[in-house]
Parts: structure tokens; sequence; C-alpha cells
């Protein structure tokens, strides 16, 4: 006799441990998350940590930086990534040019920039001394490269 009620107290208590604990583990439906003026991956820090302090739970909000802050806030949410299925752009690579033609073109644009100085443009010949200092720094990138 003494079994069975042990048994019984056992099976009553895993009974009505059973039913808060199934109410309590049960998952709660996910808050909504609020309409964003904007995507959460552009907001600032500043703002990620305003919407962070409205989440329960959550201390040192302060502290974090916007790596920390945007997978708290969109597990919270439960909030898939928001990144767009185009891709990364790929970068376009730009033709190397050789030294030689750099020097051809800057040679060009010193012979038209005499021209201009004479004329007294004096906006004209400071565009075209920008040119030629670029150009000088591509001659010493491509040659270095």
């Amino acid at each position: 006799m003494v079994e069975e009620t042990t048994e019984t107290i056992n099976q009553e208590t895993r009974e009505g441990v059973a039913e808060p604990a199934a109410e309590g583990t049960s998952e709660a439906p996910k808050p909504k998350a609020p309409e964003f003026k904007k995507p959460l991956d552009k907001m600032t820090a500043i703002e990620l940590r305003e919407v962070a302090m409205e989440i329960p739970g959550v201390t040192g909000a302060h502290a974090m930086k916007k790596e920390e802050l945007l997978p708290i806030i969109k597990e919270y949410y439960g909030i898939e990534d928001e990144t767009p299925a185009k891709g990364k752009k790929k970068k376009v690579q730009k033709q190397a040019v050789s030294v030689s033609e750099l020097k051809a073109k800057m040679t060009e644009l010193r012979e038209k920039k005499k021209e201009v100085q004479a004329a007294k443009a004096r906006k004209e010949a400071d565009i075209l001394r920008r040119r030629i200092n670029r150009l000088k720094k591509l001659t010493r990138k491509a040659a270095q490269g």
C-alpha cells in the first residue's frame, strides 16, 4: 500500500508540475515587431539602443555596439535577415594603364594648360593642373604595381 501511495503521489506531482511547466515553457507568441522607419541594418547604434531598451530582460544596452544589438533585437521580434536577395555588387576592375600612356596624356594636358594660361582663363588652367596632378599620382601607382 505504501508503494501505491508513493506512486500516486509521484504521478500527481508529475502531472501537477507538467501542467504549469507546459504553460510556462510553451513559447508565447513573439511580440509583433513595431513598424520601424527604416530597416534595422540601416539604423544607427543610438536608435538600436532605444529599441533594445524596450525589450524586457536586456541589460547593458548602453554599452553594446551595433553588431551586438542587431541579433538581440532580431531574435526578440523574430525578424529574419533583411539582406536583399540581389547580393553584393561586384567591383568593376579598371583597365591597367601603362606609365607611358599616362605620361603622354600628361604632356597633352600641359600643352593645353599653357594655351589656357595664355588666354588668361584661370579656372580652366586650375582644372587642368588638378588633372595633371591626378595623372602623376596614377603613374606612381602604376610604377609600383
